[in-house]
């Protein structure tokens, strides 16, 4: 496993050097017609610059356990979590409707609209990092901080929080029994834990993943020849691994600004306002596209709507080409084999 890992980095790296080049000389012949889609080959090509989804998504320093999955679960659709009592988790993170809201930007405990559209929290604990800036490390030291931010859930401390759940019996019994262990369970930290816990159980495998693993019948011929053409173009120096992106930082318009492209009404510095460094300017993210067909709009400000458009977006600010109909087709076909099912424990308690 390690030794396919340093390759796919490794590859990435190299096909992000030569994406410029490759971009220039597969535009000079986007109307010809792909060859054709050999089954072995394109399983090798794939298993090379992916990974299917694991059953699991440990945190050594987070033993995930029924417990604290319970625990979890229920702060996540708890309103108390917010100041007024508006919002939870699930309201920007709706897991009946596959971790998000379907909004550009998200209102929050007062209603007011965050800056940037809210990503799904399905399959977030794989990510290397967490946020469009990646500002936080995992999905432990992500889920403290909506909660304390005053755009969104704007509770006005750690302590506040605390002694609001403090008044709960049935919430002093399940810290207790998540973190038996400990001389005071009710905590911040354990509020962290206990939400990333239950993040680290939303885990949606594809039919991608069954191609992954070896069925080659998984996919359809169209989903086959836009997975072709997503490595034929060079889309996996940024989207590889697990969780077809997530674990990389990329300029959002290699080629002309994207808020010339994607109809921004504002625009975003990115990942420069967490390192204050001019290089990373207009830096996000790279997104995952794990569900990508059910988590519309796209983009960090959500200023696109279909997937077909993010498709010619993505190609045209990032590798400086246009793409005929059929491969935009082909692409979104491929996109959506990565469509998997919100587990059935979380999707009974988000219908209610």
């Amino acid at each position: 496993m390690k030794v396919k890992t340093t390759a796919v980095v490794l590859l990435g790296f190299l096909t992000l050097v030569g994406c410029a080049k490759k971009s220039e000389t597969v535009s000079s012949d986007a109307s010809v017609d792909p060859p054709e889609v050999n089954d072995s080959q394109l399983w090798e090509d794939a298993d090379l610059r992916f990974q299917a989804l694991p059953t699991s998504a440990p945190n050594p320093e987070n033993e995930v356990t029924r417990a604290k999955v319970d625990l979890g679960k229920k702060l996540y659709f708890d309103n108390q979590l917010s100041e007024q009592g508006t919002i939870s988790c699930n309201s920007c993170h709706d897991l009946a409707n596959f971790g998000v809201d379907s909004l550009p930007t998200s209102p929050g405990d007062d209603g007011g609209l965050g800056g940037r559209n809210s990503p799904t929290v399905l399959n977030a604990a794989l990510h290397g990092t967490q946020f469009w800036d990646g500002r936080a490390k995992d999905v432990e030291e992500q889920a403290g901080m909506p909660i304390l931010n005053s755009v969104e859930m704007a509770i006005p401390s750690e302590e506040f929080l605390v002694e609001r759940l403090s008044g709960s019996e049935e919430y002093q019994r399940m810290f207790v029994e998540a973190f038996p262990d400990e001389t005071e369970s009710l905590t911040y930290l354990n509020i962290q834990k206990a939400l990333a816990a239950f993040e680290r159980t939303l885990l949606t495998p594809s039919p991608f993943d069954d191609f992954l693993l070896g069925n080659q019948d998984a996919l359809s011929a169209e989903a086959k020849t836009g997975l072709q053409t997503f490595i034929r173009l060079g889309c996996t120096a940024c989207h590889n691994g697990v969780n077809v992106g997530a674990n990389s930082f990329q300029k959002f318009g290699l080629h002309g600004n994207y808020w010339e492209h994607t109809g921004s009404t504002e625009i975003d510095e990115g990942r420069e306002q967490v390192t204050q460094d001019e290089a990373d300017r207009y830096f996000f993210r790279v997104a995952s596209l794990r569900n990508v067909e059910k988590t519309a709009p796209y983009f960090h400000d959500g200023s696109v709507e279909t997937l077909e458009e993010a498709v010619r977006v993505m190609v045209r600010i990032q590798l400086g080409m246009e793409l005929t109909d059929q491969q935009v087709s082909a692409l979104a076909a491929f996109l959506r084999s990565l469509t998997g099912e919100v587990p059935a424990e979380a999707q009974q308690t988000a219908g209610g």
